[in-house]
């Protein structure tokens, strides 16, 4: 990439559309070029508001401009099309989670992307938070041991407006799932960016509250187990009354705990304790710190700009000094694999092998008296 600002064009203008814009803005390396938009009054409308160059009616004719990478804020299902004429055509992406509803779908785009020498990132911006990112350093760092027990919790309110709000939500074709594929993803990303590797799940999954209004689950719970022979549950549900955020706990093998906490909904999240071998830390508590139950999507989405402008800045940096994003496409099949065998594991009641790597698990002495499920009853994600 050259010294010169970056050419960004932005494909879809729809909500989440202006926390990239903003993002980009704020960047003296970047010049927004361009947005595109199915509907192109709607992408005139955007770009005349926010005073970007051009707007068009596809993404053929966003990359006729010269563009040199695009951020995709699109519907779920149309990430691969958009992302597959992207990289083919030499330009570099940055899409919004879930990269796609299946993996076979995201290894398209991962092959493509390599095929044709491009970056390819998705936005997981969660792990940009100074709280994430201190688990991580302290997991490198070995101050807590290798992870071998973790908890994400979901406690998330999602009524009829939000999904009366666009027709594709809450269905399997469109949204590809319900409070797993659209809300609880991101703390999966953070779990498999902790634990690594999952190799194999076993979960419950219902649509408990939301009657004939959705198709997809608003509840799950699952038990997903790492490569290393770690285990961990997740819990998530989008019919919590009122919204009590998201928490994910993490147990080292040397007794270490931590928990990150993130109430209300889109706060910058806090440690909220840190019982690490030498050093106890207890955090703020969430209920006393301003607590909110009754923010709206848009005012979550809002509170996340600074986290978005954290991973766009990454992603432009990558662009000009040829290294990878911290988030790449490759990383994302991981949390898409989790979410996979739990709906598989859900549909069918068994156990739901993920292919992973052969090796030996670390806590091989627990997996060995764990009571695997029986061959017969381990099907493939």
């Amino acid at each position: 990439m050259p010294a010169a600002r970056v050419r960004i064009g932005i494909v879809g203008c729809g909500k989440i559309s202006d926390n990239h814009f903003q993002a980009y803005r704020r960047n003296p390396a970047v010049e927004v070029a361009a947005v595109c938009d199915v509907e192109p009054a709607r992408a005139r409308e955007f770009a005349a508001a926010r005073g970007i160059p051009a707007a068009v009616g596809s993404v053929r004719e966003l990359i006729g401009l010269g563009v040199d990478a695009i951020s995709v804020c699109t519907p779920h299902p149309t990430h691969e099309a958009v992302v597959l004429e992207a990289v083919e055509h030499g330009v570099h992406v940055l899409c919004e989670k879930p990269l796609s509803i299946t993996s076979g779908s995201v290894a398209r785009m991962i092959d493509a992307a390599a095929e044709h020498g491009v970056v390819l990132a998705t936005v997981f911006q969660r792990r940009f938070w100074e709280a994430a990112r201190r688990i991580r350093s302290a997991l490198d760092e070995g101050l807590l041991g290798t992870p071998m027990l973790g908890g994400v919790q979901v406690l998330l309110s999602r009524g009829a407006e939000y999904y009366d709000s666009a027709p594709w939500r809450g269905t399997w074709a469109a949204d590809g799932g319900g409070a797993l594929m659209t809300q609880s993803v991101h703390y999966i990303d953070l779990l498999t960016w902790y634990f690594g590797a999952p190799v194999e799940v076993s979960a419950k999954a219902g649509n408990f509250t939301h009657g004939d209004a959705i198709e997809v689950e608003d509840t799950a719970a699952a038990v997903v187990t790492f490569a290393s022979g770690a285990i961990a549950t997740v819990a998530a549900t989008v019919s919590a009354s009122p919204n009590m955020g998201m928490s994910l706990t993490l147990t080292g093998s040397n007794g270490a705990t931590v928990r990150l906490s993130e109430y209300p909904e889109g706060s910058d999240a806090r440690i909220e304790f840190w019982a690490v071998p030498g050093a106890l830390e207890a955090g703020e508590a969430p209920l006393a710190a301003g607590f909110r139950a009754d923010k709206t999507v848009d005012e979550v989405n809002a509170d996340l700009q600074p986290l978005h402008a954290r991973q766009l800045d990454d992603f432009v940096d990558a662009l000009r000094h040829g290294r990878s994003p911290a988030v790449t496409g490759a990383d994302a099949i991981r949390s898409l694999h989790v979410i996979e065998a739990i709906y598989e594991s859900a549909r069918t009641g068994r156990a739901v092998r993920i292919p992973g790597p052969d090796d030996a698990p670390e806590f091989e002495h627990l997996a060995a008296t764990a009571g695997a499920a029986p061959a017969e009853a381990v099907t493939g994600a």
